[in-house]
């Protein structure tokens, strides 16, 4: 008799409507087999599913429980009667949604839960998975294309990324990172950085999140469509930057650069030491900073002798880690040449690097003293990202140097720049190659970006311009103007 009151109370349980209309019942509807098979999954339209934006309600505006509409494309709120979902799916006889959290299918306004694997596509759009075997072969097997549901042929990790008004700074620098092969198999894999210690509410973490995400998805083989939007991981970045990057205004990509990678890094728990994150394992170096005070030249040679003795002004070395180095353009020409033309001025990639061979010195002017400074590089990371300082500012304007740098693509030995004791211990290790490659065209301020990118499974260049993809001569690349550089050590160099 007890069982028979207990198993009739937990019927009833079952069957008991939830009273507020929001609430879900996440309970899946196995014990009603004729459920499983919905009569309207003929009406999902692919073509329209976009799962790159941010998750919140068209409606309301709200991030909890939203669900998409597989017919439509759009986001609503809820599943339960007087819901916004409930009541587009009355309204618009559409009828086939996705939990965007849960990753679950319902049928509305039944509610019913639907399980089917022809829905599974849809799924792995929305959260694209990969394993350590998959990861592996990115680079090493000859890369097959894909195809999207309109038909159209793409390439893994070669999608562009859609520009939402001026946001093509930020892009070129997604494009860049993610063919950094260390950087992108690290975050392809959600459970290399599902063990990061946070304390609550450490709501920066979302930038890691974020940025994973695209990753996946520039990388996902199976698509809907040849792009990818990158809204979701840019407004992380409005956020976390206090808005000092925008997606509506023209940015600086070193100075977005170097942000992105310190946030990261400090989101990850990385600390000062150089294997803290895996930032600071990829891209950090260390060097030494030879400082020397120069005495006002209005004193007499024994005055400067006397400042000279002091302490003040001897030689200060100082051991800093960078993760970029600056490379500085000759100024070009002031005059044109006999032929009344001006002739676009070339500096070898070499000359630049010569500031940081430890013996070149350069004069910094503060408004107080003048100073004399060489570099001399102690540690050579596995992947070196060269700024090629193109932009000066003044009071009144802003002024873009056109110097073409010449550089090789293969084998760029970065031996010379390193400390005489280092280089006899890393001389096999002082090659390296060319992985991207950002260039500025235009105007300083109305300028616009675009990055040139190696896959390495093909050994194919591509020029990448927010949704345009196009394949390139490695030729063509040494001949614009580059602002910045990503090269990788040599496997192999000897």
């Amino acid at each position: 008799m007890a069982q028979t009151q207990a198993s009739a109370a937990k019927r009833m349980k079952l069957e008991k409507k939830p009273a507020n209309p929001v609430e879900e019942d996440e309970t899946p509807s196995v014990f009603n087999p004729k459920y499983r098979v919905c009569p309207y999954l003929d009406t999902i339209n692919r073509n329209l599913l976009d799962f790159d934006f941010e998750k919140l309600c068209s409606i309301s505006l709200t991030r909890i429980n939203v669900y998409a509409c597989l017919v439509c494309g759009k986001y609503f709120q809820g599943r339960g009667t007087n819901t916004h979902a409930y009541t587009h799916s009355v309204g618009e006889a559409h009828h086939v949604f996705l939990n965007l959290h849960t990753l679950r299918f319902y049928c509305l306004p039944d509610n019913y839960e639907i399980i089917d694997s022809s829905l599974d596509d849809i799924k792995y759009v929305l959260n694209p998975t990969f394993t350590r075997q998959e990861i592996s072969k990115l680079d090493q097997l000859q890369p097959k294309h894909s195809r999207t549901v309109d038909g159209v042929l793409y390439l893994p990790g070669v999608v562009g990324l859609n520009n939402i008004k001026a946001n093509d700074y930020c892009n070129v620098v997604l494009h860049a990172l993610s063919h950094v092969g260390p950087l992108r198999d690290y975050f392809l894999q959600k459970q290399s950085y599902a063990h990061v210690m946070r304390p609550p509410g450490d709501s920066v973490f979302t930038l890691v999140q974020r940025f994973g995400e695209l990753m996946r998805k520039m990388w996902n083989p199976r698509n809907f469509k040849s792009h990818v939007s990158p809204h979701e991981m840019l407004q992380a970045v409005v956020l976390w930057s206090s808005k000092r990057f925008q997606i509506t205004e023209q940015g600086d990509p070193i100075d977005f650069l170097s942000w992105f990678l310190n946030t990261l890094h400090r989101a990850l728990k990385g600390n000062k030491q150089p294997n803290s994150s895996i930032l600071y394992k990829i891209f950090l170096g260390e060097m030494k900073i030879y400082t020397r005070k120069i005495p006002p030249v209005e004193l007499d040679d024994a005055a400067k002798a006397k400042l000279l003795a002091t302490e003040e002004y001897k030689d200060q070395v100082e051991d800093k880690n960078f993760i970029y180095l600056t490379c500085d353009l000759p100024p070009p020409p002031l005059f044109t040449d006999e032929f009344r033309e001006n002739i676009i001025p070339q500096v070898n990639l070499y000359q630049l690097l010569s500031k940081f061979n430890g013996s070149a010195e350069k004069e910094y002017k503060t408004y107080k003293a003048n100073f004399m400074k060489r570099f001399e590089i102690t540690r050579l990371p596995q992947f070196i990202i060269l700024y090629i300082k193109r932009f000066t500012k003044n009071t009144f304007f802003l002024e873009k140097n056109p110097t073409i740098v010449n550089f090789p693509i293969k084998h760029v030995d970065f031996g010379d720049i390193l400390g005489m004791r280092q280089r006899d211990k890393d001389v096999k290790d002082t090659k390296y190659n060319l992985v991207a490659n950002i260039v500025h065209d235009g105007d300083p301020k109305k300028g616009t970006y675009r990055a040139h990118i190696l896959h390495k499974a093909n050994g194919q260049w591509y020029e990448m311009q927010d949704l345009h993809v196009t394949e390139i001569l490695p030729q063509m690349i040494t001949l614009t103007e580059s602002y910045i550089q990503i090269y990788e050590r040599c496997p192999n160099s000897s």
